[in-house]
């Protein structure tokens, strides 16, 4: 990677599941988004066409990127399995509620306790999700821990 055109100018969520997040889940989620379009490192393996949109949908036990590319046409549809990142999503899901409840009530040495543990499974979900996608589309990995948190928002119900 390294051109100028090997990043991601759009991202979207299918949202045709009409999800309502909660007030939580939807921070993390405009966060996650705003950020990646900061900064990332996006590339479709063995194309040359981006800049590039994505749309990050679930389909039933699949993960969809559909990238298209600066003219708007599709470059890639790329459906990844589910089930590698499910136990990482729970308990990821599991450990974010816990630390939006510290942070209400919480000790400070209690709430960083909870955060390193936060911190470690979303490192974990970050290099799984790189990996499935390796030899599809490359990714940095702060660019792949933005999109693990938004393949957990599209997992969160509010």
């Amino acid at each position: 990677m390294g051109a100028d055109t090997d990043n991601l100018v759009s991202v979207n969520l299918d949202d045709t599941l009409s999800r309502t997040f909660s007030a939580d889940v939807d921070h993390e989620r405009k966060v996650a988004i705003y950020d990646l379009l900061e900064s990332n490192k996006f590339r479709v393996e063995g194309k040359d066409s981006g800049p590039y949109a994505l749309n990050l949908a679930i389909d039933g036990t699949r993960l969809v990127f559909n990238v298209t590319d600066k003219a708007g046409e599709t470059c890639a549809i790329i459906g990844l399995a589910l089930s590698p990142l499910r136990r990482i999503v729970k308990d990821y899901y599991g450990i974010c509620e816990s630390y939006y409840q510290a942070i209400r009530t919480a000790s400070p040495s209690q709430i960083e306790t909870i955060d390193m543990a936060r911190r470690g499974l979303h490192n974990e979900g970050s290099q799984t999700l790189m990996d499935r996608l390796e030899g599809k589309i490359e990714v940095d990995f702060d660019t792949a821990r933005r999109l693990f948190t938004l393949v957990c928002v599209l997992h969160w119900r509010g």
